[in-house]
């Protein structure tokens, strides 16, 4: 192929082929720099609004070259996932559960994507013998948004998700440089207007502006850290075990939208809100062979364990003590003894005071410890009943 006529066609032809690959969307983007995305990460960086996991050259993360010889264009794509979740087990007092977010519900989206992507690789160099290609799912370096919002996928939303006039932002995104010289798409003229239903309802006021995050406040990162976490975002977190969908919850766009069309993606009501007292004395195996194909997974039990004995805290369910009592007491990782005592000293009353006493006079690490007396000194242990939350 050497002209542009035959490059429109092919586009043209892989487009029309994206539903029998497994494909919902497909755009194609220049390969040129994103120099208006790097002044925006730099500057993102300079706030100090990263979260960490991010790809720390920021060179990489904009110039496609950096990572592709000669890049000609880059194909973008979109793969929709549920928003609603059928026959949901209710969380009632005795069997409090906690909640993975939507992005989490199916088989892990990474491995769902290079899957698709593979195909879209395998239909491509069927008709083009010299065709080169390098294709990444969220961890690679170049930013997803960026190039789907350059390849006509969507509109690069308030709450930083890509809106797609089809799908609304209930997508998965990824891509591939590759060296076809195709020509791009045009990029979607529409937007989110003067609507600020994201930024209003974060939880936690991590959307600090229109298309601006910091990572370090928002729940979705936070439910992903391993350490300690502050009293003010335990008490936000309320009982996600991973992620937060809050923000797109709210989004107007998303109303009445959900996809059941990826047989990969549909969730398992008892795998993503699942009861959280079982959680807590899950061991590795358990673990991986409930979670190890959810995208949740990636940071191991800790983290949603941690989690599930902040929901319990946070539900003020008496029925929790005897499992946060043996965490407080038996388990060997003070980031979940600390947070134990957290939970104990929401629920409060004499059966929580009188563990998180006893557990005074065991306990020898001090960072257990001073959660320990803060629990002591709360408001529902010194004597305000906490009523359980519905």
């Amino acid at each position: 192929m050497d002209n542009g006529r035959a490059w429109e066609k092919l586009k043209a032809e892989m487009k029309a082929a994206a539903e029998s690959l497994g494909i919902d969307k497909i755009g194609v983007a220049s390969a040129d720099p994103f120099t208006a995305m790097k002044q925006r990460l730099v500057r993102h960086r300079e706030l100090g609004h990263e979260s960490g996991f991010e790809e720390p050259d920021l060179d990489k993360r904009t110039e496609p070259s950096l990572l592709f010889d000669n890049p000609q264009s880059i194909i973008a794509i979109a793969i929709a996932y549920p928003s609603k979740l059928q026959d949901a087990p209710k969380s009632i007092s005795g069997e409090r559960r906690g909640i993975l977010s939507r992005s989490a519900w199916g088989k892990d989206y990474h491995a769902v994507l290079r899957n698709r992507l593979t195909r879209l690789e395998e239909w491509l160099r069927e008709r083009v013998p010299d065709f080169r290609a390098e294709s990444m799912v969220d961890t690679g370096a170049l930013v997803d948004r960026a190039v789907a919002e350059r390849a006509g996928i969507g509109w690069s939303a308030k709450n930083c998700s890509i809106i797609t006039p089809e799908w609304g932002s209930w997508v998965y995104l990824g891509e591939m440089i590759t060296n076809l010289p195709l020509p791009p798409d045009k990029p979607v003229t529409e937007g989110c207007g003067d609507c600020t239903a994201c930024i209003d309802a974060c939880p936690t006021g991590a959307l600090v502006g229109p298309g601006q995050l910091d990572a370090q406040r928002c729940i979705s990162f936070i439910t992903q850290t391993k350490g300690t976490v502050s009293d003010e975002m335990m008490r936000k977190i309320g009982n996600r075990l991973y992620g937060c969908d809050t923000c797109q919850v709210v989004c107007p766009e998303n109303k009445g939208k959900n996809w059941t069309h990826q047989p990969e993606l549909q969730p398992d009501p008892e795998k993503v809100k699942p009861l959280l007292i079982p959680l807590l004395s899950m061991g590795n195996r358990s673990f991986k062979e409930m979670y190890g194909d959810s995208s949740s997974a990636w940071r191991g039990r800790k983290p949603i364990q941690r989690n599930a004995v902040i929901g319990l805290g946070n539900f003020k369910d008496p029925s929790g003590i005897p499992a946060l009592t043996e965490v407080l007491k038996k388990d060997p990782r003070f980031e979940l003894r600390a947070t134990a005592a957290w939970s104990l000293g929401r629920i409060g009353g004499e059966e929580a005071a009188a563990v998180l006493k006893d557990a005074a006079g065991r306990e020898e690490d001090a960072r257990v410890l001073e959660a320990i007396e803060k629990a002591l000194h709360s408001e529902a242990v010194l004597g305000k009943k906490a009523k359980p939350q519905a």
